[in-house]
């Protein structure tokens, strides 16, 4: 038996067929591996669906809570558990890469989520947001100096403090009536008598009054006697503190915890916002790393980082961010020009002998010198 072609006659043996026939059963073979790979890709594809809904699920509940989205722990647990299912053929070390991007995936699905539904963040061309302050405005390209004492400890000292400043044409009075110290025996602050201390140097002087309120029982007293409410480094992760103060129509200066990443920071404005109050303010003022030489590590990547992700004006407190005078008035140019809308420092009329953080206080000659570096209007 033989095939023309042309003038040529092809002529099939045994063997040949034997081949075609092999070849034909290979290709049959491969086309059903294929259909039951492809069935089983569509399995995956459905449970990684299924598996990214329940991923929302469990954000929802985790935010609701003020959980942290990512928990090592828990990503940990799921590995142990797949290894001692595994069966093979998959290596321990295939196992744990790959479900490593699924986890990954899981990850970025809810931060992708929370971005685009957080109204903190930046609308396509909103303007930066500008707030006037008994007069002053915080933000819209004209930078300002937060100054007073760390502590409010009396009514000359404060007194001192704010006229000196509103000789040099600072317009917002810091200090501090409720005072977070690390020992419980350090020096608490004057409290409500602290409040009416500053609201009265303000008064007289033409100054908004910004000061740090810690406890929810303290904020009708923190409401009519200042400004711009404070929250400290401490209490970022304070949540009912944050919800209490998204219901104030005041504006609410907000300061990064020392271990915070940005978008913790970013989630904690977040809090704010949702209960209704838009009129936030950020604060950069150092975190914590292995660094010794300053008392935090001051980062500055943060102002325009925050600029880009929100409208909020953004301050530095270079002086918890340093802790060290020698170096405050070279950062605070840093920040200026890395777009800080404000610089928060303390100044004390005597540091030597103040109550709380001596070394960081500035003199009254310190923050007159200070501000012409700064801000070249001494």
């Amino acid at each position: 038996m033989g095939t023309r072609k042309g003038a040529q006659v092809l002529r099939t043996v045994p063997g040949d067929r034997m081949w075609l026939l092999s070849a034909a059963m290979t290709e049959a073979q491969l086309q059903g591996l294929r259909v039951e790979i492809d069935a089983i890709n569509g399995q995956l594809l459905d449970l990684m669906n299924r598996r990214l809904r329940l991923v929302e699920r469990v954000k929802d509940v985790k935010e609701r809570t003020g959980a942290k989205l990512f928990s090592p722990r828990r990503e940990s647990e799921m590995f142990t558990k797949l290894l001692l299912q595994n069966e093979g053929p998959m290596t321990a070390d295939l196992v744990r890469a790959v479900f490593k991007e699924i986890f990954k995936l899981s990850l970025d699905h809810m931060e992708a989520d929370t971005r685009r539904r957080l109204q903190v963040h930046r609308l396509d061309g909103e303007p930066d947001k500008v707030y006037e302050i008994r007069g002053h405005k915080m933000g819209g390209g004209v930078p300002q100096l937060i100054s007073g004492p760390c502590a409010v400890e009396s009514a000359d000292q404060v007194e001192a403090v704010a006229a000196h400043l509103e000789s040099l044409g600072v317009g917002f009075l810091r200090g501090g009536a409720f005072k977070p110290r690390t020992s419980p025996y350090s020096f608490q602050g004057l409290g409500v008598e602290g409040l009416k201390i500053l609201r009265a140097a303000a008064d007289r002087h033409g100054m908004a009054v910004v000061t740090e309120i810690l406890d929810p029982r303290n904020f009708e007293d923190s409401e009519r006697y200042s400004d711009v409410f404070q929250v400290g480094a401490r209490n970022m992760y304070n949540y009912e503190l944050l919800r209490l103060l998204g219901q104030s129509d005041k504006p609410v200066l907000l300061k990064r915890g020392f271990m915070a990443t940005l978008e913790e920071f970013i989630l904690a404005a977040e809090y704010i916002a949702k209960e209704g109050n838009g009129q936030i303010i950020l604060c950069e003022r150092g975190i914590r790393t292995h660094e010794k030489w300053t008392r935090n590590t001051l980062d500055l990547s943060a102002v325009p980082l925050l600029k880009a992700e929100t409208p909020f004006p953004v301050v530095v407190d270079v002086g918890h961010g340093t802790g060290r005078k020698d170096i405050m008035a070279a950062m605070a140019k840093a920040a200026l020009a890395a777009g800080a809308d404000a610089i928060m420092v303390e100044t004390h009329p005597a540091p030597a002998l103040a109550l709380s953080d001596n070394a960081q206080q500035m003199t009254l000659d310190e923050i007159s010198a200070f501000h012409g570096d700064v801000f070249g209007r001494a």
